[in-house]
């Protein structure tokens, strides 16, 4: 093979491979990539009530750690999932309150406090709201047709009436900050869409300040 052929074809080999390693490290990244159908997955990977404290310590924080790398929208179709809800109520209280710290969002204390100041009628609005456009997004999981890794059923239950009323006369921080891990997980839904409405200006302003 004359030097110039054999430079062509190192050269070409080269490319080559750099292309496959291209191509093996987008794999490689949307394998390991945070959605909802890994945590999903990944929660019903193993037998919880078998696991070790230390491999169920580090399995909720794996399952925290992809959660808190999803966008709003996608962590609410995690909390929406039966199989999430069924999940987290097998977990010990204090696992539940572990999980609950772990995944609070940026700007989330700074939201409760923003929406103590609000007056009560505009409070109720954004309750009201945020129920709503939930359960739109329900229909609409559903009619896409059954959750990943669910059967469909044992769905987490909407906000009732009453638990709404309490987020509005009791203000929402005290209410939250002094409830149970499983209220706690039950309003995380509609704390989620308070803080989006807060954060598109739909529903009430953030005051300035710290996070």
């Amino acid at each position: 093979m004359s030097p110039r052929r054999r430079l062509v074809l190192t050269i070409s080999l080269a490319v080559l491979a750099v292309w496959i390693l291209a191509l093996a490290g987008v794999a490689v990244a949307r394998a390991f990539r945070a959605t909802p159908d890994r945590i999903v997955r990944l929660i019903q990977s193993a037998p919880w009530t078998s696991l070790a404290a230390a491999d169920r310590s580090r399995l909720l924080r794996e399952v925290a750690r992809l959660l808190n790398k999803l966008s709003p929208e996608d962590r609410r179709t995690v909390r929406m999932n039966p199989a999430f809800a069924t999940w987290f109520r097998g977990l010990e209280d204090s696992e539940k309150g572990e999980f609950l710290e772990l995944t609070v969002p940026a700007g989330f204390r700074q939201m409760l406090a923003a929406f103590e100041e609000m007056p009560e009628d505009r409070r109720r609005r954004a309750v009201a709201e945020s129920v709503r456009r939930l359960r739109e997004a329900r229909e609409r999981l559903e009619s896409e047709g059954p959750a990943p890794a669910s059967d469909g059923t044992n769905r987490p239950p909407e906000l009732s009436p009453e638990l709404q009323e309490k987020m509005v006369t009791m203000g929402l921080k005290s209410f939250y900050e002094t409830g149970s891990p499983d209220l706690k997980a039950e309003l995380a839904p509609v704390v989620g869409e308070l803080q989006r409405s807060m954060e598109s200006g739909r529903g009430f302003r953030m005051r300035k300040g710290p996070p």
